[in-house]
């Protein structure tokens, strides 16, 4: 058990690349973490990490480590949860990741239904995770299950299935000169200084919004880039620019902004939830059957 919580320690500190977050993350103070991380390296024979007083980052002999130490400590969780399992019925923890204002149809009938069918399931969601990292970390088993955008090209040992299909739209300011508008021709836009999700390859929704305006015949002028779906929302209603966001939206957008529909040709968001294949986990295959009964194939 002590290697375990080593490894633990090793892997808090990878992922935050900083002692201080990585204590706070496991209820410790940053000297015992520094004094297990030491204990490792010294068992191990290598440096784990390059460390002074302003950075932290991983060596080589760390990032060949960490997937390593992600598997076994999935492992151990895994076998715990078997046992457990044995003698109580469907019981642990799930793992989910999701973006944000972007899941508020799909993220609340899973977890209302998980929760009145397994009560002894715990929830633990994660926020703000964009495709690539949500693919990324149910491979590596630091997330059980993730909402994302439906990946195009396959991802090794990750299985998505699709739960929603949306059409895109128009998020306008109330003063834009179209924001009265039914539906307006995307082209009508391609004057407009545009705000998007980060533009760094990591999320589904800018890959869409990308490809429609470029199906329209330009490149969208993006001045702002921002993580946060609702604060995209929210940068709109101040005026700074507009967007394009799938129609689930039009819900919550703030007040200062309006949603407009697009003329043909349409374009859609396939929002899916990922997963490891070679996660076995009882509960993980539990929440997967809940997930086949309350998300029927958009495309039937």
């Amino acid at each position: 058990m002590t290697e375990i919580r080593w490894l633990e320690a090793f892997v808090a500190v990878a992922e935050e690349l900083h002692f201080g977050r990585a204590a706070v993350r496991l209820h410790t103070s940053q000297s015992p973490l520094s004094q297990t991380i030491r204990k490792l390296e010294a068992d191990l024979g290598t440096r784990l990490f390059e460390r002074n007083t302003r950075s932290v980052a991983l060596t080589p002999a760390g990032y060949a480590l960490l997937p390593r130490a992600y598997r076994v400590l999935q492992e151990m969780r895994l076998a715990r949860e078997a046992a457990q399992t044995e003698v109580a019925g469907i019981r642990g923890k799930i793992r989910i990741g999701f973006s944000g204002a972007v899941n508020h149809l799909t993220l609340p009938p899973l977890t209302r239904a998980l929760r009145r069918r397994y009560p002894d399931i715990e929830l633990d969601l994660t926020s703000r995770v964009r495709t690539a990292d949500g693919l990324a970390s149910v491979a590596n088993g630091t997330l059980d299950l993730a909402f994302v955008g439906f990946p195009e090209t396959p991802v090794p040992s990750v299985t998505a299935r699709l739960v929603a299909r949306e059409e895109i739209g128009a998020v306008l300011p109330l003063d834009h000169p179209l924001a009265r508008e039914r539906s307006i021709p995307l082209q009508s836009l391609a004057g407009d200084d545009f705000i998007s999700p980060p533009m760094d390859g990591s999320s589904s929704m800018t890959e869409v919004l990308l490809a429609s305006c470029m199906a329209a015949g330009f490149r969208p002028r993006v001045v702002q880039e921002l993580s946060d779906p609702y604060m995209v929302l929210t940068f709109v209603a101040a005026g700074v620019g507009v967007t394009l966001m799938s129609s689930g939206i039009a819900n919550i957008i703030p007040s200062g902004a309006t949603y407009v529909a697009l003329e043909d040709p349409q374009h859609y968001m396939n929002h899916a939830i990922a997963w490891s294949s070679e996660n076995d986990s009882a509960v993980l295959a539990a929440v997967l059957a809940v997930v086949e009964e309350i998300f029927p194939d958009p495309l039937d």
